[in-house]
């Protein structure tokens, strides 16, 4: 009778276990997709590794990417951004159909991620000219603040007209960064498709003692 006995609780151990061990792997499969659904859907985060945004961002830093800013409407002039670089940074590289799944789902690394300021939308004419080469759009005078101490507005004069549907891009430590002045003569022209924009750079969130709001 104690062996039935013994025998009944050591199989109710073995159930309780068993529930236990299946509950554990089953939260850690509801928090992974938990994860993965608000990097795809809502913020996502992106790894500053260059130093082209510089001193806005710096490397080793890194930013939040709030994927529903251009939900109801394109990006602005000004607006910090992360977008992929496929067709246009990298003019000759094309995303599949899998890569675009897998790059919603934050389940791909950032080679082909790219985040640069927005300096003209579709319609406009940005323009580098004269002595100081001062970046106007429109024909007016852009200021521009957090260009990086020390650096002109860009040392490489261009006129372009921006198409519709497309972005003119640069980077906030100019004379480093590799941005859509690098590509004109490219496929697409240096000009990235508003498509292809991930989301907008809204803050730094690490390390903690650098969090701040990106303007």
């Amino acid at each position: 009778m104690n062996q039935i006995a013994r025998s009944e609780r050591a199989s109710v151990k073995r159930r309780a276990f068993s529930w236990v061990w299946r509950f554990a792997v089953l939260a850690i499969i509801l928090g992974l997709l938990s994860t993965i659904i608000f990097r795809a859907t809502v913020t996502d985060l992106f790894h500053i590794d260059s130093n082209s945004m510089e001193s806005t961002l710096n490397p080793g830093q890194s930013i939040a990417v709030d994927r529903r800013a251009y939900r109801d409407a394109p990006p602005q002039r000004g607006d910090v951004i992360v977008f992929d670089g496929r067709g246009s940074f990298l003019p000759y590289a094309r995303a599949s159909f899998a890569d675009d799944l897998l790059g919603a789902l934050s389940l791909t690394g950032t080679g082909s991620k790219y985040v640069k300021r927005v300096i003209g939308v579709g319609g406009d004419t940005v323009e580098c000219k004269g002595a100081h080469c001062q970046i106007t759009v429109n024909g007016q005078t852009v200021e521009e603040p957090y260009v990086f101490a020390g650096d002109a507005p860009s040392e490489q004069k261009f006129s372009v007209k921006v198409p519709e549907g497309r972005l003119w891009v640069m980077g906030d430590h100019r004379s480093t960064s590799k941005d859509s002045r690098s590509l004109l003569g490219a496929s697409g022209g240096g000009m990235i498709s508003v498509d292809r924009v991930v989301g907008k750079a809204t803050d730094i969130v690490w390390p903690l003692d650098q969090r701040a709001t990106i303007r």
